[in-house]
């Protein structure tokens, strides 16, 4: 069949060739590697998930570490002894070199920041512990 133009029609244009077998067919909606392909999609996904997981813990341990310390400081601030030693000392060693103490009036606070795996985002996070004692 063509168009006054002469041109084929598209039917008429596969008229006459032949369709793939039913080997091919079956190879093209056979859903083998599929698996493997939805696994790749979704891993990035479950990394991002996994990190943001342990950035989350980690917060959450410095938060407890900074309260911890802050308290150390001000019972060694209430027995007159030096708050600042007090809070290294009840820091991991990790975590000693983040810590930044002020000591004002009776009370102590300590400033940490969290370890990450990502430069950018641990200098970013800081968490702070307070704690305060009042004077006899």
């Amino acid at each position: 069949m063509t168009d006054p133009a002469g041109n084929l029609l598209p039917a008429a244009r596969y008229k006459g060739a032949s369709l793939p077998g039913p080997a091919f067919r079956r190879r093209l909606h056979s859903e083998r590697g599929q698996a493997s392909v939805e696994l790749l999609g979704a891993f990035p996904v479950v990394v991002a998930v996994g990190l943001a997981a342990l950035q989350l813990l980690a917060v959450g341990y410095a938060s407890v570490l900074a309260g911890s310390a802050a308290e150390a400081g001000a019972l060694a601030l209430a027995g007159g002894a030096d708050a600042r030693a007090a809070v290294h000392e009840a820091l991991p060693g990790w975590s000693d070199a983040r810590a930044r103490v002020s000591v004002e009036r009776g009370r102590v606070e300590v400033r940490l920041h969290p370890p990450s795996p990502l430069h950018g985002l641990a200098e970013r996070l800081e968490v702070t512990g307070h704690a305060a004692v009042e004077g006899p």
